[in-house]
């Protein structure tokens, strides 16, 4: 197999990165911490229910792809 598909340092093969979607679900944490996406969806309601099922969601912000904060949890 050609060395182009497979990544040097881990020895996986070359994954397409995934389509940007609409809205990103921001884990903020900890104040030392770069915050995480940790959702993606293109569905805007879909994003809202599943921030007002978590326990802490005080934690998380709601953003469109660009990276503009559209909510936050309370």
């Amino acid at each position: 197999m050609s060395r182009a598909f497979v990544r040097e340092d881990e020895g996986e093969r070359w994954q397409p990165p995934s389509p940007r979607r609409a809205y990103r679900i921001v884990w903020r944490g900890e104040a030392a911490q770069a915050p995480e996406v940790v959702r993606e969806t293109d569905d805007l309601i879909e994003a809202l229910r599943w921030l007002q099922a978590r326990d802490q969601r005080h934690l998380f912000e709601l953003r469109d792809g660009q990276g503009v904060l559209l909510a936050t949890a309370s």
